[in-house]
């Protein structure tokens, strides 16, 4: 019972992050700055995915997970690197 509730708030906390990534992705001053929050709102996904595992009990959805981690850190190394060299393919 508990956890229900946990599982609910961690829900509604993570959820309201990824709705500031939002309002500060539009209002960004930078192109860093909007890197920046991309990759913090893949790991807000992230956590909504494994929030959602848990609440459903199953672990397919963490795979899935994995997987958004994964590309999340490509993207984000890409977007570095073409600001850094203007380029990813070297």
């Amino acid at each position: 019972m508990i956890l229900t509730y946990a599982l609910w708030f961690a829900t509604g906390c993570f959820s309201l992050a990824l709705l500031l990534n939002i309002w500060r992705l539009f209002t960004a001053p930078s192109v860093t700055d909007r890197i920046l929050v991309a990759d913090t709102m893949t790991v807000n996904v992230i956590a909504l995915v494994v929030l959602y595992g848990a609440a459903a009990g199953t672990a397919l959805i963490f795979e899935a997970a994995l997987l958004l981690a994964m590309t999340g850190f490509v993207a984000t190394v890409a977007y570095a690197k073409y600001l850094l060299r203007g380029n990813i393919i070297e």
